[in-house]
């Protein structure tokens, strides 16, 4: 309660939740994008606070919002299941932000569970990531029994006591030396001394509770306004030209803003969600967005606390607000003075490779489409959209089928735009199987002039990726000089317009050896038209073959996984190029596989190593397709 809203008891799955109240986080009960909840908290040194919460989801599929969250955050508080201990998500975004350099403090929640273990939680901590972590509490009691927490830090008669002491003292020589000489430390010296160790990344401060029965809340608030850094103690790294310079979180300052969220609000618009790193932002001033130039206005600033929105008119260093309808300003855009046109850099996202192809529902979701795509995607940096020109789709990728199907229900609720999903076609091409020598007509006479155009083709496969080679050896004038582009021109066309299975034809090499030409029925088309029927017969003659696109793929997983993501690299006809030994344990596997084979890979793979693999896919070249395959191709 000492909170205000953030303390009252809520439910995502019955939309009481504080911060989990979109339609598609209470269906899924789940998190399914960051949430804030700023509180002001007076601490034991009767000290108010004022704590910025950024709640993000757990679940994969929106990993972009957790590495958002930390471009702006000054701690990483992960929250670890007493009964389920470290899942998989956790140990990725515990390294995240291990690569961040970003501060950490673990909490242990559901301690009023059957089968809670704080103690063996906290040694699965150690053995997962090593040493640094220091219990600060345990709890009194456990699963029904639990009434409370204890104290280490102050409890001298409690056996964790001496080993935290040492644990602390460790990193300070002065107060080792004062620990080994028989000196008593106060606790506010041994807090004094950890805090600095939290910002160092040195130690990690380990609490526990109960979001259920609110035990242990309010010493994690109490913990985090002691031991946390404030942004104070760790200024901002931004890009003056091509030098780095640090910004300090100066009230005093130059005003400097940097947006790290965007949300689409049906009533007002698109929310720029922004950190002040310097100076004091205030309602209606101007900055300009460094990355475009344009000139923002700040018309109303205010707080928001999951879907609340407070109006305030400053915001200081160091806080979080947001402001509706700037103009030309998206995600990881900073907002500086005129004049100062500083940049922070922008954050290496996860890669989105679970795609699906999109159709509108209606003519009138048609009419709206490409709007609502643009204004998801500004929602959502992560989220790629993209119009294949080839196979005519449009293409949505995410990371995973369920942020992808989020997605898509929030543009039906935000845009009233609504879509059908398809699967993602392949890419694929024909080549010609063999050689042929043909001849290319047209004779054609209805009154008046006439077509008339003979073109003799040798047509023969060239390498994969050659592209097309087109060679003239007409001698004699039997076509004239101005038609032999005529002719080279059709083969390129009916090259386009594809083969026997209606897919481009590529890899060709065309030589025009002869042919007849008439002074009066002769023009440019008929001879594009005789190349055309040429290159036609040449493919039912010699016969052509499907090609089909191949990725090089590169698998990143647990060694104890290799053996399953190699088996399975080979179920999808792929080919295992070698093995290379990677960080932490891992091993990354190097493949051939074909791109119709991954079409669900990033989900599949998920699977096969229990969430902790990954991969990048690049195309890498075309190579046959089976024939038992390109027989079961739809048409065209």
């Amino acid at each position: 309660a000492r909170a205000g809203a953030v303390g009252r008891a809520g439910s995502v799955a019955t939309g009481t939740s504080v911060l989990d109240t979109e339609p598609e986080a209470v269906k899924r009960q789940m998190s399914v994008s960051a949430a804030l909840a700023p509180l002001r908290w007076t601490a034991p040194d009767g000290l108010e606070y004022q704590i910025n919460l950024i709640d993000v989801p757990g679940y994969a599929d929106f990993a972009g919002a957790a590495e958002a969250a930390m471009t702006v955050a000054d701690l990483a508080l992960l929250v670890v299941s007493a009964v389920d201990g470290i899942e998989v998500q956790t140990e990725l975004l515990w390294k995240r932000a291990a690569a961040r350099g970003l501060p950490r403090m673990v909490f242990i929640t559901k301690e009023d569970r059957e089968r809670a273990d704080f103690h063996g939680v906290l040694a699965q901590l150690r053995q997962r990531f090593g040493t640094g972590f220091v219990p600060l509490e345990e709890p009194d009691g456990e699963a029904q029994s639990l009434h409370g927490v204890t104290d280490v830090l102050s409890d001298e008669s409690n056996a964790m006591h001496d080993t935290l002491v040492e644990e602390i003292v460790a990193g300070d020589d002065a107060q080792l030396e004062r620990y080994l000489s028989g000196d008593t430390l106060s606790v506010v010296d041994l807090e004094r001394t950890l805090r600095h160790e939290v910002l160092d990344g040195i130690e990690f401060p380990v609490l526990l509770g109960s979001a259920v029965t609110g035990v242990g809340l309010d010493r994690l608030a109490d913990y985090i306004c002691e031991l946390a850094p404030s942004p104070v103690d760790r200024p901002t790294d931004v890009l003056a030209g091509d030098e780095r310079i640090p910004v300090m979180a100066d009230a005093a300052g130059a005003p400097l803003a940097y947006v790290f969220a965007t949300v689409a609000d049906p009533f007002v618009g698109q929310l720029s969600v922004f950190k002040v790193l310097s100076g004091t932002v205030r309602a209606d001033d101007h900055l300009v967005n460094s990355r475009t130039g344009a000139d923002e206005r700040l018309h109303g600033l205010f707080v928001l606390r999951g879907s609340e929105q407070t109006p305030v008119t400053e915001v200081v260093a160091g806080d979080i607000a947001a402001v509706a309808r700037l103009t030309a300003t998206r995600t990881f855009d900073t907002l500086a003075p005129k004049g100062s046109p500083v940049t922070v850099p922008v954050p290496q996202l996860p890669v989105p490779h679970h795609a699906i192809a999109i159709v509108p529902h209606s003519q009138t979701d048609d009419d709206k489409l490409s709007a609502a795509l643009a204004k998801m995607q500004v929602d959502d940096p992560v989220l790629l959209v993209h119009r294949d020109v080839e196979t005519h789709q449009t293409v949505v990728r995410g990371l995973g089928d369920v942020h992808v199907a989020v997605t898509l229900e929030r543009m039906a609720r935000l845009f009233n735009v609504s879509v059908d999903t398809e699967p993602v076609r392949v890419a694929y091409r024909e080549t010609i199987a063999g050689h042929a020598e043909v001849e290319g007509k047209v004779k054609k006479q209805s009154g008046g002039h006439g077509q008339f155009a003979v073109a003799n083709l040798r047509v023969a496969p060239l390498d994969r990726g050659a592209g097309f080679e087109f060679i003239d050896s007409v001698v004699g004038g039997a076509i004239p000089r101005n038609m032999i582009h005529a002719v080279e021109k059709g083969i390129e066309e009916a090259m386009a317009a594809g083969g026997p299975h209606g897919f481009p034809v590529v890899d060709l090499r065309v030589e025009c050896t002869d042919g007849k030409f008439h002074p009066v029925d002769s023009s440019e088309m008929a001879f594009k038209t005789a190349a055309s029927v040429g290159l036609k017969d040449a493919l039912t003659s010699a016969g052509a073959l499907v090609l089909e696109p191949i990725s090089l793929v590169h698998v990143t997983a647990p060694t104890a996984h290799q053996g399953d993501v190699m088996s399975d690299i080979s179920s999808r006809r792929g080919r295992v190029m070698g093995t290379e030994a990677a960080a932490d344990g891992h091993q990354t596997v190097v493949a051939h596989v074909p791109a119709v084979e991954l079409r669900t890979y990033s989900i599949d793979l998920r699977s096969i190593t229990s969430g902790y693999g990954t991969f990048t896919v690049q195309h890498d070249h075309y190579d046959v397709l089976p024939d038992g395959l390109a027989a079961k191709l739809p048409p065209r």
